[in-house]
């Protein structure tokens, strides 16, 4: 038997493509790779990355409901945040000039 057919048939996973406002972002020089963020993800839209070490693949972003479980979890501070597309950021106003702003 040769070596492919002993460990079973490949699976592939192919993306969804992203949506114009990316949900989440990881940022691959903090994030170790430790997938809390696809095990506590209401929606499911991680799957873990094949490369031990690699920030979790983005499978399904549409579904993302911006709850932020994935963020609260991560025990690395700055590797993933959300990022919310624009009508659901907060708008501010400066008192002083009357400038209105977003975060």
């Amino acid at each position: 038997m040769d070596e492919s057919a002993a460990r079973g048939p490949e699976v592939y996973a192919t993306p969804n493509s992203t949506t114009p406002g990316q949900p989440v972002v990881f940022d691959a020089a903090v994030c170790t790779g430790c997938n809390i963020c696809v095990h506590v993800c209401l929606e499911d839209v991680f799957i873990p990355h094949p490369r031990k070490g690699e920030p979790p693949i983005l499978l399904y972003p549409e579904e993302c409901w911006y709850c932020g479980p994935c963020v609260s979890a991560c025990p690395h501070e700055g590797a993933i945040r959300l990022n919310h597309p624009l009508q659901q950021r907060v708008r501010w106003k400066r008192k002083s000039t009357g400038e209105h702003f977003r975060v």
